[in-house]
């Protein structure tokens, strides 16, 4: 058993779990909603558009969370523009920032010889340098997204199913989607340093992706999305102890596994069994959720922000 607990020995290990643990967390809560609405290509540009933001407050010597979140605040911004010509598709406006912003902080990392050598370390996320001072910054992050995804929950719910319906219940749709997106670009800029910019999208969308194939509602997906975030964080780790991998992508590779295992596992449990399948929630949902989600009741909007 002494093999198995080994690497909870290291005190850098411990960190990694706990900062880890905490960005899973999170993820899962801002990643089911990601999920749900179909908004995945748009958390993986943001994503990806956190280097130029990075890159610059390296050179400048300013902070790496603040110009990663700048980083995808534009990127969002950059998306809602140009989505205004109706010409462009949501989806095209996305794939041009998405390769803009990617270009763009790869010609400022490759034209600043001294930020070079941090670059796989940005790219990829260093988990196992996550420090005290990191562990406090990302609970902090943890308490804001947390807080305002219950205080928004009803208009998060409302909108990802309906929003002609969520508009008449009083909620602003429009709001919404700027709260998400904000939220969305905290998450991906407080996670990039345990995973890295290019593998942050796993730990965002995996675990929830899993939940979804068990789940029946929004908060059963947050809470067991958020579990397995975690298992995959711990398991992630520990084949790295052992296998000498680099930490950060082999904590992506398990949260992505996590799905096709959640996949195959229902699959033979309904083989297995005769349960009738359950019907589609809405019959026109204004994104595209998962048929087998089960809507919560909004009766009124007097308790929405």
């Amino acid at each position: 058993m002494e093999w198995l607990l080994d690497p909870l020995n290291a005190s850098f290990v411990q960190r990694a779990v706990l900062g880890g643990g905490l960005v899973a967390v999170f993820c899962a809560v801002v990643g089911t909603w990601v999920v749900v609405r179909g908004m995945a290509f748009l958390g993986d540009a943001m994503s990806h558009g956190l280097l130029p933001g990075i890159a610059i407050a390296s050179l400048l010597g300013g902070n790496l969370i603040i110009g990663a979140a700048i980083s995808a605040a534009a990127t969002a911004a950059g998306v809602s523009a140009i989505t205004r010509n109706r010409r462009v598709s949501q989806d095209t406006a996305i794939g041009l920032l998405f390769v803009v912003m990617l270009s763009l902080g790869v010609i400022i990392v490759s034209a600043s010889g001294s930020f070079a050598v941090d670059l796989t370390g940005t790219l990829f996320g260093d988990v196992l340098a996550v420090g005290t001072d990191d562990i406090l910054m990302l609970s902090g992050v943890g308490i804001v997204v947390l807080t305002a995804a219950a205080l928004f929950h009803r208009a998060f719910m409302a909108a990802a199913f309906n929003q002609q319906k969520a508009a008449t219940l009083g909620f602003r749709p429009r709001l919404t989607h700027f709260v998400l997106l904000c939220l969305i670009t905290l998450t991906v800029a407080a996670s990039f340093q345990v995973v890295g910019t290019l593998l942050v999208f796993g730990l965002l969308i995996a675990p929830p992706a899993a939940a979804l194939v068990w789940a029946k509602s929004i908060r059963t997906v947050m809470v067991l999305g958020a579990l397995i975030g975690v298992a995959s964080v711990i398991t992630g780790l520990w084949v790295s102890w052992h296998a000498s991998t680099a930490a950060g992508a082999t904590i992506a590779l398990v949260a992505a596994l996590s799905y096709f295992v959640s996949a195959l596992a229902r699959s033979l449990v309904r083989g297995a069994t005769v349960t009738p399948a359950p019907a589609a929630v809405n019959p026109e949902p204004t994104y595209t959720p998962v048929p087998e989600l089960e809507m919560e009741p909004i009766s009124s909007a007097a308790h929405h922000p």
